[in-house]
């Protein structure tokens, strides 16, 4: 009975509006589109670069998406779309600020030390700025529960890379991780 009256009193976002707002520009289901994919979208670009360029770049994304609404193909997932539009727009920020430089699949970034004795969410954070960009963005999406096909799209890359590259990224992870274990 809860629910129902709930759901009478607001509006719940549905997974099509990206199609709605599409066809009609209806600023309804923008608003649904926010709701649903904001925070995802957000902590995927935190993960990708700092905070304010992934403030910058989530505003920028949804500048995008009301001016490219037209484009989007309703066979493809709202969300996976969503983060294509964002990850090129990270890429030209980068590429505007002359900081974006694509890594080698097998590129490390030197290991920082870490002083806590158990792996945590630090750990982990500090591992996972540690890998290449490309392996980064990779076990981000699969983390954001991303299939591979997908990851493909968003990334413009081959089915095979993406498996690579989450290959790499979990075997460096390993590795990171352990060691930073092993220090303490």
């Amino acid at each position: 009975m809860l629910l129902s009256i709930k759901s009478w009193l607001f509006e719940t976002p549905s997974k099509d509006c990206m199609a709605s707002y599409a066809k009609s520009g209806d600023n309804r289901h923008l608003e649904q589109l926010i709701a649903l994919y904001s925070n995802d979208l957000y902590h995927y670009l935190v993960t990708q670069s700092n905070t304010h360029l992934a403030y910058d770049v989530s505003q920028q994304t949804w500048l995008k998406v009301i001016e490219k609404r037209h484009l989007y193909q309703a066979q493809t997932t709202p969300k996976a779309w969503l983060f294509k539009l964002a990850r090129n727009t990270l890429i030209d920020e980068y590429r505007k600020q002359q900081r974006f430089v694509e890594l080698d699949e097998n590129t490390h970034l030197p290991a920082q030390q870490n002083e806590q004795s158990n792996i945590s969410y630090q750990a982990f954070d500090n591992a996972l700025k540690q890998l290449s960009f490309v392996q980064r963005e990779a076990i981000t999406l699969q983390q954001e529960g991303f299939s591979l096909a997908d990851i493909a799209l968003i990334t413009q890359s081959s089915h095979e890379s993406v498996k690579t590259r989450l290959r790499y990224a979990k075997q460096n992870l390993k590795r990171l991780l352990g060691a930073n274990n092993e220090q303490a």
